[in-house]
């Protein structure tokens, strides 16, 4: 979970680094969805992902950027 300042704007993981932070929930830069976790994906970049890894589950639009690639059938 991410903290912002809401002095100058600052963002750190733990709330001890900023002068004055509020407990911000994660918001998807791309698409915009609130409340988002490091498993989001966008439904407008999941059309697009053509393989799946095998080891941990993530996606990709070419295999070389994965360990384990197999095709997402579709």
């Amino acid at each position: 979970m991410a903290y912002t300042c809401k002095n100058c704007g600052a963002v750190a993981n733990e709330p001890g680094h900023l002068c004055n932070p509020c407990n911000d929930k994660a918001k998807c830069s791309f698409c915009g969805a609130p409340e988002v976790d490091a498993l989001h994906i966008c439904k407008d970049k999941l059309a697009e992902m053509k393989f799946q890894c095998g080891g941990c589950g993530r996606v990709a639009m070419e295999k070389d950027h994965l360990c384990k690639p197999s095709p997402i059938p579709g």
